[in-house]
Parts: C-alpha cells; sequence; structure tokens
C-alpha cells in the first residue's frame, strides 16, 4: 500500500492487487482497515499488480480504464478518524465514511480485457533523450 501526500490525514492509498482471483474489492476492504489506511482515510484505490500504487498518474488512468462504477465501489461508515477530521461524524465521535475503489481488470472479462499498450523501453529512452525539456522523466 503507498499513501500520497497530497491532502494530509485524507490520503489516498493504493493497495496493489497480485491476486489472480475476483478479489480486488476484498483487498480494499483489508487494505482501508489496516493502520497506514484506516486513521483519517477517505479512499483506497486497488490497483492491478502492472500499475506502480506509488505514481498517482497511473493509478488515476486505472481508475479511469479499469473501475466500473456498478460493482466497483464500497462505502464503508463509521471507520476510524481523528477529531482533527473536518468530516468526522461529530466532535465527540472521531469517526468518518470511507470509499474503497476497484480500478483493477475485470475478472470476468481477464481474457478479453484489451492489453496495455506501452512502447519498448528502447523506444522510451529515445523519445525521452530527445525531448527532454517537454517530457518529465
Amino acid at each position: 500500500m503507498k499513501a500520497h501526500s497530497a491532502n494530509g490525514p485524507a490520503i489516498t492509498p493504493a493497495a496493489k492487487n497480485r491476486s489472480r482471483r475476483s478479489a480486488s474489492k476484498r483487498s480494499g476492504l483489508i487494505a482501508s482497515q489496516c493502520h497506514a489506511g484506516a486513521y483519517a482515510n477517505r479512499f483506497v484505490v486497488v490497483v492491478d499488480d502492472d500499475i506502480d500504487p506509488s505514481d498517482m498518474d497511473k493509478v488515476v488512468r486505472a481508475m479511469c480504464t479499469r473501475f466500473d462504477p456498478r460493482e466497483g465501489i464500497e462505502t464503508l461508515c463509521g471507520c476510524w478518524s481523528t477529531t482533527l477530521d473536518p468530516m468526522a461524524c461529530g466532535a465527540d465521535d472521531p469517526r468518518n465514511a470511507r470509499v474503497v475503489i476497484d480500478a483493477c481488470k475485470p475478472f470476468k472479462r481477464r481474457d478479453t480485457f484489451p492489453v496495455v499498450v506501452r512502447a519498448s523501453k528502447e523506444v522510451e529512452d529515445l523519445v525521452r533523450n530527445k525531448f527532454p525539456d517537454v517530457l518529465p522523466r
């Protein structure tokens, strides 16, 4: 699990799912309650093992291309938070709600899901060396 530092206590961990079974949502539910993902959190995003969870651009791309809003979201209520959380249930009730997002390839479509298209390492290095002032490293 990798925590993103952009928003203080409302971190956005991405849990990497290595399972070849349809257990990605359960992986997110477990990750949302582990210490790094549990305290004052809002979102847990589960991604396949071909996505780098520390690269939020890749996590967001996985959410845009692999997330199914009909089945890939789970809302949890009464989760561990802090009185400093502006969205806590109350001043004397430091609990909040959070969302688990399944951004993995659909298990039922694992054999027919479109393959990820990538350039070879050599082509990528060639392009990055040709345009270093335009492309990020």
